[in-house]
């Protein structure tokens, strides 16, 4: 994981990658052979970055690199280069505390702006199984595993005041990535944004009901108000469907690089919505009406259960490692005092569960309504299915983003769910 000897940036290829490689003894060595030997793909299909898949005679890296512009758009929108450094120590510091759960690194080189990994194979990004209908038997286990590890053990919790402030300070300067957050999600869906669409022109006077939606939008800059500045635990940042690689026995998160200290809500919050949104999008991929109603249970099974291991988890590392400054154990070690110690963990996770479901559905909203859209929804064909898809996400979104404090259990969910899909 060293960092490679500074050079100037170049952008790779296929054709440009492999000789970079070769300088580096442990990559060439996982790989074998010699760099002819070596098959390079480019496989990015995000927004941002360049990915690249190597292969060699003994084994197989991946290799990202950042651009110093946003991939989607151009060089219109310049980004800077040191977001793979925010991504390579998110990475080395969530497998501190979920090791199983992230890719290993082998070598990061910040010059290059280049971070070489394991490479996850055979696993298959969620959303593409989501999209096909595969059920993950560990799924929900392996997301609230590494949930509750990385978020507890990052937080106030955990750690002694000092301990958290000193690992702040480093990604506090990851502003470039975190102004992306907050002008996708909590303000351009509410405006006339140039880069906004939607599916059109089914979704037209409801993407303008959106913008002129007063509760809606307050409630918007609200959350904002939240993510700028409730430094709870480092968080992934953009935790959704297409950052989780799995098999029908694994789960890793990937792509941590929109990683800072922030509500520990927003990651749980991005998975919960983002499953919510393949919920709804399972009508534009089934072949006949109802042929995946057993599948739409599944997710929002794993929904609730998803919320439910990341609580027990929760609570159990509060239990046994709750060390940190933010609730001081000691305080509470008489006997008359254990309902007290009990009440406020309720209330904790209580409003934890409740900011979930709100940064939830606006990253539903933004996935419909602002620039990028999710494959879920996009790859269904007919303009009007997806439309209905979309309107009855919308539906839930909303609810969830202005009542969501007033859901007092993750069973609560699955039927609001069905009410709007069904409506």
């Amino acid at each position: 994981m060293n960092t490679t000897t500074a050079r100037a940036y170049r952008a790779h290829a296929p054709e440009t990658l492999g000789a970079a490689l070769a300088e580096l003894p442990a990559v060439a060595a996982r790989l074998g052979g010699t760099v002819d030997d070596w098959r390079v793909r480019e496989v990015g299909d995000g927004n941002i970055n360049l990915v690249f898949i190597v292969e060699g005679p003994r084994g197989s890296v991946v290799a990202k690199q950042a651009l110093p512009y946003v991939r989607l758009v151009g060089e219109s929108w310049p980004l800077p280069l040191a977001r793979a450094s925010f991504e390579h120590a998110a990475l080395v510091e969530q497998a501190r505390h979920a090791p199983a759960r992230v890719p290993e690194v082998h070598h990061f080189d910040e010059s290059q702006a280049l971070v070489v990994m394991e490479h996850l194979t055979p696993h298959l990004i969620l959303r593409k199984g989501l999209i096909a209908g595969t059920v993950y038997p560990k799924l929900a286990e392996h997301v609230a595993e590494l949930l509750a590890e990385t978020l507890f053990k990052t937080s106030d919790l955990h750690l002694a005041a000092a301990d958290k402030k000193q690992k702040m300070k480093f990604f506090c300067d990851n502003t470039a990535l975190c102004k992306i957050t907050e002008d996708l999600i909590f303000t351009d869906p509410y405006r006339d944004a140039e880069l906004n669409r939607h599916t059109s022109p089914q979704l037209d006077a409801l993407a303008l009901q959106f913008r002129r939606d007063t509760p809606l939008k307050r409630a918007a800059q609200e959350l904002k108000r939240r993510f700028l500045g409730d430094a709870q635990a480092l968080i992934h940042g953009d935790l959704h469907t297409g950052s989780l690689m799995v098999t029908e026995s694994d789960t890793r998160a990937i792509d941590p690089e929109f990683a800072f200290y922030g509500p520990m809500g927003f990651d749980i919050g991005a998975v919960l919505g983002n499953l919510l949104l393949a919920y709804y999008a399972q009508d534009g991929h089934e072949e006949r009406p109802g042929a995946r109603d057993d599948y739409r249970e599944w997710i929002l099974a794993q929904i609730t259960a998803i919320w439910e291991g990341f609580e027990a988890r929760f609570r159990a590392l509060w239990a046994e490692a709750g060390t940190g400054d933010g609730f001081v154990a000691g305080l509470f070690d008489e006997a008359a005092d254990a309902p007290a110690a009990a009440a406020a963990k309720d209330r904790y996770l209580r409003a934890l569960l409740a900011d979930s479901l709100r940064f939830g559905g606006m990253k539903m909203i933004r996935r419909i309504l602002g620039l990028a859209h999710v494959e879920d929804l996009e790859s269904i064909e007919d303009p009007d299915r997806r439309a209905a898809a979309e309107r009855r996400a919308l539906a839930l979104a909303r609810e969830l983003v202005l009542f969501g404090e007033g859901v007092a259990s993750i069973h609560e969910v699955a039927p609001a769910a069905r009410f709007h899909r069904l409506r």
